[in-house]
């Protein structure tokens, strides 16, 4: 008896569509990934270079003095280290925060889960604003400290609700049969729930870290001291000085040109999330995809 076989022949019309599928999508990933990479060539590139071409995708003659230039002063290694250690701490409170509070909300019968959805919800769309948050983090006495830059930003609710759908898309069997072996509640968060949810805590913890990493205005806002400055405010300074603007009562002169600068500066700045990012990039579809399609 002959069997038919599985595959099909593609049409002409599924051909074409494909070929314009693909072409698409190359000519659209070609148009975010040109302007990087003049980015990276522009900071390697000499001042003649820069100063003849608007746009360089390979440097003719490369040319380390913006780099020099940005890594001259200690204060840059300060600002990293500072930039470093509030992204640490940071990603650690906020995905503490929002993995418990998200898992409470999942329980459909935690008492007052709809009201507090509602106001999570609500956050989302309308916020107290600059003002009050400023006087807000004044009254509990959080200026010029690096608490600053994390407690008020530490619980995200788009984050919190992407996570708390992922909680609600796990079967209710597990904590059923949890609770008859004898675990409380603390047991199963810790013990079932949170190995299950490591996709969606790899992709949030991702969004957590680039959010402290890129701290500019909250730091201009909360932190009067300039050794405090994280990584972000002190290239704004670099960029400012290299321009040949006043920063600080002085006007610098560079050998650099100022666009060297500021291409050396956008790269310094993502450099530590793109080496990152591969290493949560297997669960970054499927933790995003689980927790935004869910409940």
């Amino acid at each position: 008896m002959e069997h038919s076989s599985p595959t099909h022949k593609q049409t002409l019309g599924s051909r074409l569509f494909n070929i314009a599928n693909y072409t698409i999508l190359i000519l659209i990933a070609l148009i975010c990934l040109l302007p990087f990479i003049n980015v990276i060539a522009s900071s390697f590139a000499s001042t003649q270079e820069v100063v003849s071409k608007r746009f360089i995708l390979f440097p003719t003659t490369f040319s380390l003095d913006a780099y020099r230039y940005i890594l001259s002063t200690p204060t840059i290694f300060k600002g990293l280290g500072v930039s470093i250690g509030v992204t640490v701490i940071g990603t650690i409170v906020s995905m503490a925060l929002t993995a418990l509070m998200a898992y409470g909300l999942s329980r459909r019968y935690l008492k007052g889960r709809n009201f507090i959805n509602f106001v999570v919800v609500f956050s989302m769309l309308f916020s107290g604003g600059m003002i009050p948050t400023f006087l807000v983090v004044k009254g509990v006495g959080l200026i010029d400290s690096y608490w600053a830059l994390i407690l008020p930003v530490a619980v995200n609710a788009f984050n919190l609700i992407i996570m708390r759908n992922f909680f609600q898309a796990l079967p209710d069997e597990l904590e059923e049969s949890a609770k008859i072996d004898g675990s409380n509640d603390f047991g199963i968060f810790f013990k079932i729930m949170l190995p299950l949810a490591l996709p969606s805590i790899a992709t949030i913890s991702l969004f957590y870290a680039v959010t402290y990493w890129n701290t500019y205005m909250t730091a201009i806002l909360y932190l009067t001291d300039s050794v405090k400055w994280p990584i972000q405010v002190l290239l704004r300074q670099i960029v400012i000085v290299s321009s040949g603007m006043q920063a600080e009562g002085t006007s610098v002169d560079v050998i650099p040109p100022a666009q060297t600068i500021k291409m050396a500066v956008i790269v310094v700045a993502t450099l530590p999330m793109l080496i990152a990012y591969p290493f949560v990039q297997k669960h970054f579809t499927k933790g995003a995809l689980l927790g935004a399609v869910k409940g």
